[in-house]
């Protein structure tokens, strides 16, 4: 089945994976990026491309883009909020210009995108929204990624929400945990040197930036298991995306459980007795 897709991001890795597996599969597809000169091969090549100039922190911006596939394609079926970006500092050590900045852009972002999509998906009585979160937005997998981490929790909230709201009028949402894939995040990552108090704690992540490395996820693979979720009757809500995103989510999630029951007894001592 042909659909219409909008796609943030997609200038390099994942997202340009994303919006080639989708237009070689037929789909048209809505590309954004920063800048447009870096989707012109994009265009170029597939007639069913277009390319929208697209700062995902801008509201109005994301409402233009929505419109750009109205105008061109009539109808909007699904929605993978791909663009972010993470930088290596400690919380102390961040600016607030940069930490507000990764905010801005990977919560906020998809914040903006889905809310315009969401009256066209209405009107259709239907549509799907790709969130493409990261294991930290259910856990923080290393010390240095503080803005990032926050920024992922709360997508991850948002998005939960956000189902709930919409499934009464046929509204989808995932939220595609990505674990570490082999494209340009580490390389484009900036680091701020640790003050001495922190300069164990970020050493395991600084030196990952420092030397690229990264499990061999295949970004084209993960791009055909994304584009699949369209085709699903019952999608996941969450979709931890990667071998090493599944071994680190499990222990997390079985720590929380066991931190769960251990205190359950003084959590329970509030309740009021009748």
């Amino acid at each position: 089945m042909s659909r219409t897709l909008l796609i943030t991001g997609t200038s390099r890795g994942l997202g340009r994976a994303l919006a080639v597996a989708a237009l070689e599969a037929g789909h048209r597809v809505v590309a954004t990026a920063r800048n447009t000169a870096d989707l012109e091969d994009l265009v170029s090549t597939y007639p069913a491309a277009r390319a929208v100039a697209l700062d995902v922190r801008d509201p109005q911006a994301a409402a233009d883009a929505v419109q750009v596939a109205l105008d061109a394609f009539g109808r909007l079926d699904g929605v993978i909020n791909n663009a972010g970006y993470a930088n290596v500092s400690s919380l102390e050590d961040t600016p607030l210009d940069d930490f507000r900045d990764q905010v801005e852009t990977n919560l906020w972002g998809a914040v903006h995108v889905s809310r315009a999509a969401l009256p066209v998906f209405r009107s259709q009585g239907g549509g799907h929204l790709v969130q493409i979160s990261s294991v930290s937005g259910r856990l923080a997998p290393a010390a240095g990624l503080g803005p990032y981490v926050t920024a992922k929790f709360a997508l991850e909230g948002f998005s939960e929400a956000l189902a709930l709201e919409t499934a009464s009028f046929g509204v989808r949402v995932t939220v595609v945990e990505a674990g570490s894939m082999a494209t340009s995040l580490y390389s484009s990552m900036s680091t701020r040197e640790p003050s001495p108090a922190y300069a164990s704690a970020l050493a395991p992540m600084l030196t990952a930036h420092a030397t690229g490395q990264a499990p061999g996820v295949d970004p084209a693979r993960a791009a055909e298991v994304i584009l699949g979720l369209f085709d699903l009757a019952e999608p996941p809500l969450w979709l931890p995306l990667s071998g090493q995103a599944v071994d680190l989510i499990r222990p997390a999630e079985q720590r929380k459980l066991a931190e769960l029951d251990r205190w359950e007894e003084l959590s329970r001592s509030v309740d009021a007795r009748g």
